[in-house]
């Protein structure tokens, strides 16, 4: 016989992997922002030091596709951090979106920073190299997620409330609905 889980237990195990999904992406966000903004020091770097491999008049292509990876990197990181404040807002409802969207998120944040950096490692007389093409990957998948995370923000604040004595109170925690 099989046992259905009480609203109750359904509502903390929602609040369970709202907290996961947290905390993945605020590490994420905050250590890519780590990491981005090391290297657009270290580009910084480079670039005050007239490193002539990195300063060369040849050399254009590099220099923005590397900018380009320490801009996006760092947006990204944004993005994760923003996330987090939606995940943490729509709580445990249809929990479907967040997996896909969060999967869309890690996976951008790795193909778009990489596509840039790696295209910029090696080029071909101002073309980038064949790094560039997890571009088009990423920003698809970055696409996808912003669309999925737009579509699970809440449009009416109203959606997000629990009548408590008759009277509707505004939350985000999940247990409370």
């Amino acid at each position: 016989m099989s046992k259905i889980p009480s609203e109750e237990t359904r509502d903390l195990v929602a609040a369970e992997a709202t907290a996961k999904y947290v905390r993945l992406h605020s590490s994420i966000g905050w250590w890519s922002l780590v990491l981005f903004v090391t290297l657009g020091i270290a580009l910084e770097a480079l670039h005050g030091f007239k490193v002539s491999w990195y300063v060369n008049v040849g050399d254009e292509t590099r220099r923005l596709l590397w900018r380009l990876a320490h801009a996006h990197g760092t947006f990204l990181g944004l993005i994760h951090i923003a996330f987090t404040v939606v995940v943490k807002e729509r709580g445990g409802e249809k929990p479907v979106w967040r997996l896909i969207a969060s999967r869309c998120f890690i996976g951008a944040s790795v193909a778009v920073p990489a596509g840039f950096l790696l295209g910029g490692a090696k080029t071909y007389g101002g073309d980038p190299g064949l790094g560039i093409a997890l571009l088009p990957p990423g920003a698809a998948m970055l696409w996808i997620a912003l669309v999925l995370t737009a579509l699970g923000w809440p449009c009416d604040p109203a959606a997000n409330t629990v009548k408590s004595g008759g009277k509707k109170k505004r939350t985000t925690d999940p247990r409370k609905k």
